[in-house]
């Protein structure tokens, strides 16, 4: 008996062309985000790298530490799936402590043995993610995830943990196209934010239309729909985040639904946060509400699927 193996259609294969394109547009963003961290981390000297982030009890050294390991779990996930279950059971067993412990140890090491750590996983990800098949599902803390998901979910969390860091240093960094990564998974993060505050979500769908560093409209949901969100896409990512508070930034709802979701929206999976108080952010470039820059940013889940990912 031959095997005989049928050519795929033209569609099919302009399809497969696109998804490659499209996973390596998005390893190309997620490499930059990393690589912006790292420009801000690399000249610190040991004292600075025990500087307190604005998340209680992390200084940048357990930032880094964080992020570190959580690139670690993402390649464990797609290499050695035994092995990553195993690491899943002991984080149920400890869920409350296991996301703090990774980022105790990693902490302890000298700065530039942690800094090489970090560098060194980022590379590992960005290859074993490019290695894997456009269609193929990777397990993780809560449903498997694809290549997208998993490599969005690790540009997100890059970002918002570089913005803790970024106002423990006291700098200002210029938003970026890279954002719409984190957008994107803010708004489809919608539904998750009402499930995990055990709420019904609308089942009106919102539109949202974010304006882009570049001054291009950035929009989502159908046109036509009777409640919207608009503003700054730094802003809505800085909300959804929950790395400054509503009260603070230039997002605006038109809508019961849509401003009841302006309280809650999360990009993250997890929990609901305490988030941030009002009055502790200044430094957005979006838009023109004061504030202070020492935030208290709540520590996203990175053990868990972002909502909504796509």
């Amino acid at each position: 008996m031959f095997l005989v193996t049928l050519p795929l259609s033209l569609d099919e294969t302009r399809r497969r062309e696109r998804r490659v394109s499209e996973t390596e547009a998005l390893l190309g963003d997620l490499r930059a985000e990393g690589d912006e961290l790292d420009g801000l981390v690399a000249g610190l000297g040991g004292a600075e790298w025990r500087t307190p982030t604005p998340a209680p009890g992390w200084t940048i050294a357990h930032q880094i530490a964080h992020l570190a390991w959580t690139d670690e779990r993402a390649v464990q996930a797609a290499e050695d799936a035994q092995g990553f279950a195993d690491e899943v059971r002991r984080a149920w067993a400890a869920p409350d402590a296991f996301v703090d412990e990774g980022a105790e140890r990693g902490a302890a090491a000298p700065p530039e043995v942690l800094l090489g750590r970090w560098r060194e996983g980022r590379e590992r990800l960005l290859r074993t993610l490019a290695a894997q098949p456009p269609r193929a599902r990777l397990p993780w803390y809560g449903p498997p995830m694809s290549v997208m998901s998993m490599a969005t979910a690790r540009l997100m969390e890059t970002w918002a943990h570089g913005q803790d860091i970024a106002d423990a240093l006291g700098v200002r960094r210029a938003p970026t196209a890279r954002l719409r990564h984190v957008a994107r998974i803010g708004v489809r993060a919608r539904g998750y934010a009402y499930a995990a505050r055990g709420m019904e979500p609308p089942a009106e769908e919102f539109r949202v239309e974010l304006t882009a560093p570049d001054g291009e409209v950035w929009t989502y949901g159908p046109e036509d729909a009777g409640q919207r969100v608009t503003g700054p896409v730094l802003d809505f990512c800085l909300l959804v985040t929950q790395r400054a508070h509503r009260d603070d930034l230039a997002v605006r709802a038109e809508g019961p639904d849509a401003d009841r979701w302006l309280d809650i929206a999360q990009a993250f999976a997890g929990p609901p946060g305490k988030g941030r108080a009002p009055g502790q952010w200044t430094e957005h470039t979006g838009g023109d509400a004061p504030g202070d820059t020492t935030t208290a940013p709540q520590r996203d889940e990175p053990g868990h699927r972002p909502g909504g990912a796509p």
